[in-house]
């Protein structure tokens, strides 16, 4: 079984000094660390990536020049034959799944993990997992705090995990 905690929005130090402490003893745990995008700095990014060199992360809108210029915009990653599309977003949240659907339409992602809204999802659509876990840091758009765990064994298990 492989366990993948998933991240976005976290906004530090803009939104809170650190990530919440229960979100650290899952990240202890995991296999991978997945990150969709608007860390926004730099220096929080390479702390994060060098406590956990598992991490694999994208740039979102809101993260400084110098943290886009090392992250990609989108990634492909295959854990234990599972593909996962890693974005994280732009625009409306209102089209936001279709938006991220488009972007992966060529590669046809086992799961696709974005972020941008803030708002925690977990739907199946045409056959696709699509997994937002939310921001652990703010809640301007969701009335609580959250981050997400998947894990893979001879199926994929999903979930929103409240901090």
């Amino acid at each position: 079984m492989k366990k993948i905690v998933v991240l976005s929005d976290t906004h530090i130090p803009e939104r809170a000094e650190d990530l919440p402490e229960k979100l650290y003893e899952d990240l202890q745990s995991a296999d991978f660390i997945l990150h969709a995008g608007d860390i926004t700095s730099l220096d929080f990014f390479k702390g994060l990536q060098k406590k956990f060199p598992k991490l694999r992360a994208v740039q979102g809108n809101m993260d400084e020049p110098p943290l886009k210029k090392i992250l990609p915009q989108k990634e492909l990653i295959t854990i234990d034959k599972v593909t996962i599309g890693l974005m994280h977003g732009w625009g409306s949240p209102r089209g936001l799944l279709d938006l991220v659907e488009k972007e992966f339409s060529k590669e046809k992602p086992d799961i696709i993990i974005f972020g941008h809204s803030h708002q925690a999802l977990h739907v199946n659509k045409n056959g696709i997992l699509f997994f937002n876990p939310g921001s652990p840091t703010d809640k301007v758009f969701s009335s609580a705090n959250s981050y997400g765990v998947i894990t893979i064994n001879d199926k994929i298990n999903a979930q929103i995990r409240k901090v």
